[in-house]
């Protein structure tokens, strides 16, 4: 079994992140090479969290084995010694060799530090150029990741010349290396505590609400008042930028040089608007060379951008008014149903795409009754009671990791409770629920914020390519710390427990903190404190009463404005029907 877990989690993590990003991109429509850089930072960061239960119960069993096969004398102190005869190692199920998990570590964390800081930056501009060519687009991405890399360059180049002429440093290369990783794991872990602050408390009650019926449905009816400002607005927007393309198709004629650029403008518009611009065309009228009213190919590809930005939007929420009224209709049965004397649950619409007949054979009306009206919410309600329970247990590990004696992390108990009697299944259970966790915080925060159309996760395939590369950017620049802090509520990490003992593989290729005291004993430590914090503003709503107050529009049950916006949703839905 030596290194066989290792291979069946990197095949199983590949295909769960390609079904994760087919459930938001578009393979069909959108470019190959966003696919491929999306999936390769999703990949690798879903494969950290995976694979480091591994690293940490191999890491166990080499300590152990060097504690039993030193003597003091030889150890000198450097690692904590035991008797032969009173330890004997076993080796877990999972071992992975020596060697094996640095350079692994290594190829992993490298590539993914490349796709966020200088793959996918370059490929979002890219993506969102309206060049007509491939030189165009890069010229442009160049263009406008000039600023972008400039700024850490002259960082970099001054932190350089600072310590060239310092006598009082002298940094090797791989202090050097060590003073990048920091940087970036700094900056990943201020962004990381703000969104598990928000996904510690979320998530929790989320669920809970999830079992109120009337709930759900008042917030469905908000989401489409909403939603249905946000399709008018995307369906004007549209006309407004397909009434600009006519005029361009119609001063640029078939001889023109620009036409090729108009033509490939034209392929991106909706279907009816290139048939009505087709019957509006003549295409045998010569262009006139003396008229100043020609646009420029900047301009062009100015409205190439626009008209793609634009397209995008209106399928998206096209799609998304389709899926809400299904949504809405199938809570407004679950209500009708829930006094039901027969206890079969029936629809007001029958789907219109065909069941799978085992499906349909197992999960009867009946079953469908006593799961939706009865079941469901005890379940939800049970869920998030244990999710509670963890995040409450996440909340005070962050609070008090730092204290090796006595040890007040739990999941540092936990951890050390195993160790003593090698227990390896529960060491990496207990180690992949904690990170999965703590992953789900941080994931499904990035999942379900929304930076105005700048950023915006929308699952079924309607996830728009610069979005799906902020995403893949956001999540490598997440990962490494989220790994690092999992390993300090552990006291995995040797800078957390002060332990001379041999470090995880990971934190390894990390290099020594001590580089950077101030970061080590300082931030590290005492920044993740501030999730307390967070979780108590996300539990009182702060945000959304702040957004409110902005004029940006969110649910809460007591305000005047969100019950006329359930009045008006519930009214498109009636229509709707």
């Amino acid at each position: 079994m030596s290194g066989a877990a290792l291979g069946l989690e990197i095949v199983f993590v590949f295909f769960l992140a390609l079904f994760i990003l087919h459930r938001y991109g578009d393979f069909k429509k959108q470019h190959r090479l966003v696919i491929i850089a999306t999936l390769l930072a999703w990949y690798l960061c879903f494969l950290i969290v995976f694979i480091l239960p591994l690293d940490v119960s191999t890491t166990i069993y080499n300590r152990c084995k060097l504690a039993v096969n030193s003597s003091p004398a030889e150890s000198n102190g450097s690692y904590v010694t035991l008797a032969p005869s009173k330890q004997k190692c076993f080796k877990p199920w999972s071992y992975i060799p020596d060697g094996i998990m640095p350079i692994f570590w290594r190829v992993v964390y490298w590539t993914s530090q490349f796709l966020t800081w200088i793959l996918l930056p370059f490929m979002q501009s890219y993506a969102r150029s309206g060049g007509f060519s491939i030189t165009g687009k890069i010229k442009t991405a160049l263009i406008e990741n000039a600023i972008y890399y400039g700024t850490y360059l002259l960082i970099f180049g001054a932190f350089l010349i600072y310590v060239a002429v310092n006598p009082n440093f002298n940094l090797q290369w791989n202090q050097l290396q060590t003073i990048g990783i920091a940087a970036a794991n700094t900056w990943g872990l201020f962004l990381l505590v703000l969104l598990l602050g928000y996904g510690l408390v979320e998530i929790p009650r989320s669920h809970w609400n999830g079992a109120k019926r009337g709930y759900l449905l008042m917030k469905t009816y908000f989401k489409a008042a909403k939603l249905m400002t946000e399709k008018a607005d995307a369906e004007e927007n549209l006309e407004d930028i397909m009434e600009e393309v006519r005029k361009v198709s119609e001063s640029i004629k078939y001889n023109h040089p620009l036409r090729k650029c108009v033509d490939t403008i034209l392929k991106k518009c909706p279907t009816e608007y290139q048939e009505r611009m087709g019957r509006n065309m003549d295409d045998y009228e010569d262009f006139d060379e003396r008229q100043n009213s020609y646009p420029s190919e900047k301009s062009l590809a100015k409205l190439h951008k626009q008209v793609i930005y634009s397209v995008q939007r209106h399928r998206r929420t096209q799609v998304q008014w389709q899926i809400l009224l299904e949504q809405a209709f199938y809570l407004e049965d679950v209500a009708k149903n829930e006094s039901s004397a027969t206890r079969q649950f029936v629809h007001t619409f029958h789907s219109q795409e065909p069941e799978n007949k085992i499906i349909q054979y197992f999960y009867t009306p009946t079953v469908e009754w006593y799961w939706e009206c009865l079941l469901r919410p005890w379940f939800y309600r049970v869920l998030a009671v244990v999710l509670a329970t963890f995040s409450v247990i996440v909340v005070w590990s962050e609070c008090t990791f730092f204290s090796t004696k006595p040890v007040l992390s739990l999941f540092a108990v936990f951890i050390q409770l195993a160790e003593k009697t090698y227990n390896y299944i529960y060491i990496e259970m207990a180690c992949f629920l904690t990170i999965f966790f703590l992953s789900i915080c941080v994931y499904s925060t990035v999942f379900r914020i929304r930076v105005f159309n700048y950023y915006y996760l929308a699952s079924h395939h309607q996830t728009d390519a610069y979005s799906l590369l902020f995403s893949g950017m956001l999540f490598c620049r997440l990962t490494p710390p989220l790994c690092l802090n999992f390993l300090g509520l552990t006291h995995m990490d040797a800078t957390i427990s002060h332990k001379n003992t041999q470090p995880t593989a990971y934190t390894s290729i990390m290099g020594s903190m001590r580089v950077l005291s101030f970061i080590a004993d300082g931030f590290y430590i005492y920044y993740p404190m501030l999730v307390v914090i967070l979780c108590i503003a996300t539990y009182f709503s702060l945000g959304t009463r702040c957004l409110n107050l902005l004029g940006f529009q969110q649910f809460m049950g007591d305000n005047e404005m969100t019950s006329d916006l359930i009045d008006e949703g519930k009214e498109l839905i009636r229509r709707g029907k």
